[in-house]
């Protein structure tokens, strides 16, 4: 983002925080001003938010998620400990719950995820399986949910974190009893149970051209032309100042889309070393407004989503200890620098 755009940002977020528009949105603050779902739209793209079940009975928080975005993903109740708690025996609940109030707010729904080697329930990961038996499992557990959710949710992480940072296979139970081929068997088995929906392969540190993006870039090549039925690449986007910006992002949307697929910004936050500083503040901001650009740049790239919206819920402290400041909006649900830069590079004020 060029310096004098970003004294821009800082300007007019000194304004709304001296006419006291900071205690919300603007969209809050008598509907003065379009959300950041709607200047999204007006480039045919989403601005969405995770969230989580336990998150839901904050009043606030929650009437921000439902005015503010057009998406929602499940950051944890889609997820195998959640929905196949038992083998065999299946709860949608907390899922439902996120999806019943995307639909009350007009909102679409981000699948995520089914096949992951973390948070699985203990009765899959206490033994040990034949590839067939396991291979009936997986079947059994992605059809059943995909099944459950048709037509309430647009895409789905299908397979989540499949590769190293070297850009080899990740030693997953999956992978160990079943080879590399259990990725198209979960997309085709998604794609029988829901023709409609899009399916995504998802991941972290692939936003950068490098050996991890590389290896997606491989295999979606190969996965095309067997006829399988992938449709995007997720790029999860989980960004620290201290490891410096990618970029090589826009280059990298542009060769998936070059592919036939579509791209998403799926789990966006900009952490930081903490204390947060106006100048870390400033630079987070940076960020957000350049990474917004760089999907907006490329056509098929088709929305972005935040991880969870809030510093308030963001899951970096406690897995990063002394980072933190990650979102748009801080604790107290007061818009950031962050937020202003976003909303600057969509074209709004």
């Amino acid at each position: 983002m060029p310096t004098t755009r970003l004294r821009l940002v800082s300007a007019v977020a000194a304004l709304l925080v001296t006419a006291g528009i900071a205690a919300g949105t603007p969209a809050q603050a008598g509907h003065q001003q379009p959300t950041l779902a709607d200047l999204a739209q007006r480039h045919g793209r989403y601005f969405g938010s995770a969230t989580d079940n336990p998150e839901l009975v904050d009043g606030p928080y929650k009437a921000l998620l439902g005015s503010e975005f057009d998406q929602i993903t499940p950051g944890n109740g889609m997820k195998w400990y959640a929905t196949e708690p038992q083998q065999g025996v299946f709860d949608f609940s907390q899922g439902d719950e996120i999806v019943n109030l995307a639909r009350a707010n007009r909102q679409k729904v981000r699948g995520h995820t089914l096949v992951w080697h973390s948070q699985l329930p203990g009765w899959l990961t206490d033994r040990e399986w034949t590839a067939r038996e396991l291979r009936a499992v997986l079947k059994k557990h992605v059809q059943t949910e995909v099944r459950h959710y048709r037509g309430k949710v647009f895409a789905w992480d299908v397979v989540n974190e499949a590769f190293n940072e070297d850009g080899t296979y990740r030693e997953s139970v999956f992978y160990k009893t079943l080879g590399p081929g259990y990725i198209a068997d979960a997309l085709r088995w998604a794609h029988q149970a829901d023709p409609r929906v899009k399916l995504y392969l998802n991941d972290y540190n692939i936003e950068g051209i490098g050996p991890k993006s590389d290896a997606y870039y491989k295999l979606a090549k190969e996965l095309k032309a067997q006829g399988v039925p992938l449709h995007g690449i997720g790029l999860q986007a989980h960004l620290a100042l201290q490891y410096g910006y990618p970029t090589t992002l826009e280059d990298n949307l542009r060769r998936f889309s070059r592919l036939g697929l579509d791209t998403s910004l799926t789990e966006v936050d900009i952490r930081m070393q903490l204390p947060a500083t106006e100048e870390k503040l400033a630079q987070q901001a940076e960020w957000y407004g350049d990474v917004t650009e760089a999907c907006l740049a490329v056509r098929r790239c088709v929305g972005i989503t935040l991880w969870d919206y809030t510093d308030k819920y963001s899951w970096i402290p406690a897995f990063f200890p002394g980072e933190g400041a990650a979102l748009p909006w801080d604790e107290e649900l007061r818009p950031k620098p962050a937020y202003f830069a976003i909303r600057e590079a969509l074209g709004g004020r």
